[in-house]
């Protein structure tokens, strides 16, 4: 079948899980909560990182019952197998939750009173100011 993994490739791929990033110490629990919503993952050394789990791509519309599906794999990575969902904890402690795509689209998208009140008034005004053009 042109889909097998050789035992060369199987070989190599664990090689490199085992280089993974160790900027991160290595987590020894994650896990859901409910009641603030956030996913909480203890590390060895022993502090806690919380965030919001509804952060992470592809968790946005999950369940309670799906989030509370999360498991620590070999310390350094978050699976929920119900959602075929994956991340590294070093992206996540990073900050990355989810694809560039992703990232890209929530960029930007903050909204605020102040925010609206002075889109308003520049849209009033004409609007943003064109570049002059080059002689």
């Amino acid at each position: 079948m042109a889909n097998d993994i050789s035992d060369a490739e199987l070989d190599a791929a664990a090689a490199r899980g085992r280089v993974m990033d160790r900027s991160v110490p290595p987590a020894t629990a994650a896990q859901y909560d409910p009641v603030s919503r956030r996913i909480v993952i203890d590390f060895a050394n022993g502090a806690t990182f919380m965030l919001p789990a509804r952060l992470l791509e592809d968790l946005e519309a999950a369940s309670d019952a799906d989030l509370a599906g999360v498991e620590l794999q070999h310390g350094y990575a978050l699976r929920w197998d119900r959602l075929d969902v994956d991340f590294t904890i070093a992206g996540i402690v990073a900050g990355v939750f989810g694809t560039a795509a992703y990232m890209a689209g929530k960029a930007g998208r903050a909204t605020s009173a102040a925010k609206a009140t002075s889109s308003r008034e520049n849209g009033r005004k004409g609007g943003r100011p064109r570049r002059p053009v080059p002689a």
